[in-house]
């Protein structure tokens, strides 16, 4: 059975919820998102960020599975994840400027 984007949706917002953030507050946005993350899911095997080119090689791309790696250090710091799917409330709220977050993730070779 496959999932669909609205009951990912939900999975989403609450994992985001029990980690004190919030998904971006732009449901149509984080649909955009969901949608990536599925496509790339079914493509891969693996729910790899749509913001970031996969390659298929899961043990290569551990940390840019959802939620990827960097995403509590880009909160922290930005207010909101690489691909702004998980943000902070003062974020969604507009409390804090919102800016680019700068790709972590070192270049592979």
């Amino acid at each position: 059975m496959r999932i669909t984007p609205d009951q990912l949706y939900e999975i989403l917002r609450k994992y985001a919820e029990s980690q004190g953030n919030q998904l971006n507050s732009d449901r149509e946005f984080v649909l955009d998102i969901i949608a990536g993350l599925l496509k790339n899911e079914q493509r891969y095997g693996y729910r790899s960020c749509p913001c970031r080119l996969a390659t298929g090689f899961k043990e290569r791309e551990e940390d840019i599975i959802c939620p990827c790696r960097y995403k509590d250090a880009d909160i922290q710091e930005f207010g909101s994840c690489y691909c702004a799917l998980y943000v902070s409330p003062a974020w969604n709220t507009g409390e804090i400027h919102r800016r680019p977050v700068p790709e972590r993730r070192r270049p592979r070779k």
